[in-house]
Parts: structure tokens; sequence; C-alpha cells
């Protein structure tokens, strides 16, 4: 088994505790998608908590300058991108710019807002990475402004072979706090779940489309 570090660790613990991350095995929650899903994730729970909010804020502006080095700007998914990546860039000194999912349709018609500059190296902050779809429609408007995308950092991703393949196909780095492997042990560690669960938990992470709680 592997060895959590003490981010993955703190991280798991502080969502569970705050109910930002739900585990419901036998009794799904159904997603926009239509897929039946054991775990809901909120992430922006976490604002509503100071001392959760430092603590991710730090932890990934000490990711970003560990596997980065010097960068130029942040920049936000919209929307619960944006205020994890406002701390950040505040945090860093940096300037920050947020990318919509698709451009306005009015006055400038601006898919990214704030001042990019053609060259910089910039780091994407997205709260939870689940396909890596939206967040990489980030990264590609970005690229098409002339920014230099050196790598996406998440508070949290499921863990899908379809976004490390998408994420590989994008020659795009992406570093999470934490996962879903993490989450499930910790989980189960705090009573959070049985340990009976974690096969269903499993099951659920390889094949999420076509997932059933029947075991």
């Amino acid at each position: 088994m592997n060895y959590l570090n003490e981010v993955e660790q703190k991280v798991a613990e502080s969502l569970l505790q705050i109910k930002a991350i739900k585990l419901q095995p036998k009794s799904p929650f159904t997603w926009a998608s239509g897929w039946k899903s054991p775990i809901y994730c909120d992430n922006r729970v976490a604002l509503s908590h100071p001392s959760i909010r430092t603590y991710i804020r730090q932890k990934l502006s000490q990711l970003i300058q560990e596997e980065f080095g010097s960068v130029d700007m942040i920049s936000g998914v919209a929307t619960a991108g944006i205020p994890q990546g406002v701390l950040v860039a505040q945090d860093l000194g940096l300037p920050f710019s947020y990318v919509r999912s698709n451009a306005k349709d009015h006055g400038r018609q601006n898919m990214i807002e704030g001042e990019v500059i053609s060259g910089q190296r910039v780091v994407v902050i997205e709260d939870l990475v689940s396909t890596g779809k939206s967040s990489l429609i980030a990264v590609k408007a970005l690229r098409e402004a002339g920014c230099n995308v050196v790598g996406l950092v998440s508070i949290f991703t499921y863990g899908f072979d379809e976004a490390r393949k998408n994420f590989e196909e994008a020659k795009c780095t992406f570093h999470s706090l934490c996962n879903y492997d993490a989450l499930v042990r910790v989980a189960a560690s705090n009573s959070y779940i049985m340990e009976s669960d974690i096969e269903l938990l499993e099951k659920w992470r390889q094949d999420p489309a076509n997932w059933s709680p029947e075991v």
C-alpha cells in the first residue's frame, strides 16, 4: 500500500470533516451527466472555513513553487477555480486572471478576464478535476492568447484514466493536493465508510459511466 503524504492526509480529512466531500456508496448521488456517483465534491465549502482555506492556499502555493519554479501569472478556471486562484496569486504576489467556459456574448466578448501578456509563464488553478475537459479548455484559451501554460494544479482529482489521457494529449503537466485513492483510505480509517465499501468505491472509479451501487 502506497504511503499517504501529509498533505493528502490533511486535505482529505478536512474536506470530509466539513462535508465538502460526501461518500455514499450505497445511496449514490446523480450528477448532471446522469452518472450515478458514490461521491459528491464541492470544495467551495472550504472557503467558509478560514483555517482550512488557509492550509489549501499555502499548499497550492508551495506545490506551484516546488513543481514549476518562477511563474508570471496565476489563472483560475471559472467558477470554482477563481477564489482559490485569487488567494494563491495574492500569496505569491502575482497577477491573476480567470478563464470563462465560453466567451461573453457582449462587450469585448472576452473568454479570459484580466491582463494577459504573450510569453507569460502561467499556472492554472482548478478546484476539482474529473475528466479534465473543462480545465483544458482554459489551458487552450490561455495558450491561444500567447501564454506559456506550464501546468495546472487542483485541490482534488478523481484520478480517472480519461483525465490522465486528456492531460497527456494536451501536453499539460497536472498535480493535485489530494486524490480519490487517498480520500477513500482516509475515509475508511476514520469510519466515514466501512472497509466493505472500498471495493464498491474502486469499481466506480474504474467505470463511472456504467457503475451501479449493487455489488
